[in-house]
């Protein structure tokens, strides 16, 4: 590869890593800031399409939260599910008197269903989780307490693979959830406007989410509804409107991350699609955030569009195995890293893989960027919720506080 293409590299690492780490070191003390005894009314809203059995699993796990019974709601949005989930979470409803269900009058998709349920309730403080997570009992607790100043409007969770020594692939994943979460972010956290807060579990206040609700209510791109990464496009219209969003590690939740390829590059598109559209909707704003943040989302988008021609440039050239190595070495050293990491090692041994299994990364990341940008570019107007199709997650494990 050219000269001009490792510095780009070395200045998205640096961006991403090292300026981040720096802020989490000086911040440690403010970085995650608590307040006691902060009990506000919640919503836990759950968005609802085809999970069968399992969201009945994940509303008996939202109603046992470590919460006061009398300040907690579950309200579950069914988006027209064509199996049985309706059933199940009437179900739920009917043995527990604090649980709400609602039903969309058609397939309006996941963003407009969360709206619906928000209109609908009448709590401080909504919680959006999606309907295949088990959250862990105090996670609720460990959220509210965030919400130190009336400027933080939304506070993200921890999100923990579940199934992670299922088989190779959801070994990978685990650690790519590692290193998207307890680094990747780690800017954005020290500077307290976290760009993309997780649908698995995150927390909003009401009120915030009533004012957005126009421009979440009409999102589309040339006339085209956009019904995917309403998470992404949530929290950067949060950060737009002047509020800041912040981030927990001690608000834990679980997922079953997908074990089949087809089920992989399904949830990679779905999430490529919502990078690319971000970043067209958000570009013009970029330049209003911090020159760090500013930095990270525009080198960000010309990574995304770059690197597929770097791939077809370094095999037109005969140097495919040159950028092979590359990333072998790459995914190695974060390997390394994540086998070492403090926080990984005081998990039990059950949510923790062998650094030896995200060397598979060397070839699904480039192959990720050939493939699914363009492929992501051309299917903007996708409507499908594509859910994973596999059960809940287990009862929330133990795990280190």
């Amino acid at each position: 590869m050219e000269l001009p293409v490792y510095l780009f590299i070395f200045i998205v690492f640096l961006n991403r890593y090292v300026f981040g780490f720096y802020l989490t070191v000086i911040k440690r003390k403010t970085l995650d800031e608590t307040i006691e005894g902060y009990e506000p009314t919640v919503t836990v809203v759950v968005p609802l399409f085809n999970e069968g059995r399992s969201i009945y699993d994940t509303i008996i796990s939202l109603v046992k939260l470590e919460y006061p019974a009398d300040k907690l709601w579950v309200t579950v949005v069914d988006d027209c599910s064509t199996d049985d989930s309706y059933e199940w979470a009437c179900k739920a409803a009917r043995q527990h008197p604090n649980v709400r269900v609602l039903r969309n009058p058609h397939n309006m998709g996941k963003r407009k269903g969360i709206n619906h349920a928000v209109r609908e309730a009448s709590t401080e403080i909504i919680v959006s989780v999606d309907s295949d997570v088990i959250i862990h009992p105090t996670a609720l607790k460990e959220l509210v307490a965030r919400f130190v100043s009336p400027e933080i409007a939304a506070v993200g969770g921890r999100v923990h693979v579940s199934n992670p020594n299922e088989n190779w692939l959801t070994k990978l994943q685990t650690i790519k959830y590692y290193f998207g979460q307890e680094h990747l972010k780690n800017l954005e956290r020290g500077l307290r406007s976290v760009m993309c807060l997780s649908g698995c579990l995150t927390a909003y206040r009401r009120h915030v989410l009533i004012e957005l609700e126009p421009i979440l209510e009409d999102r589309n791109i040339l006339g085209v509804p956009i019904k995917y990464g309403e998470d992404r496009f949530l929290t950067h219209q949060i950060v737009k409107a002047g509020y800041r969003t912040v981030m927990t590690m001690k608000a834990m939740c679980f997922t079953k991350a997908a074990n089949t390829m087809h089920g992989y590059f399904n949830q990679q598109l779905r999430w490529k699609r919502s990078n690319i559209v971000d970043f067209i909707v958000g570009i013009g704003h970029a330049w209003t955030l911090h020159p760090l943040l500013c930095l990270q989302y525009l080198s960000m988008l010309l990574l995304l569009l770059v690197y597929p021609f770097v791939i077809i440039t370094n095999v037109q050239r005969g140097e495919f195995f040159d950028l092979a190595m590359f990333h072998v070495f790459l995914t190695g050293g974060f390997a390394m890293v994540y086998y070492f990491a403090p926080t990984v090692r005081s998990l039990p041994p059950w949510l923790r893989v062998h650094p030896i299994s995200f060397l598979p990364m060397a070839v699904l990341m480039p192959v990720a960027y050939l493939l699914l940008t363009p492929l992501g570019l051309f299917t903007l107007d996708s409507s499908s919720w594509e859910t994973r199709g596999h059960g809940g997650a287990p009862a929330a494990p133990a795990v280190p506080k």
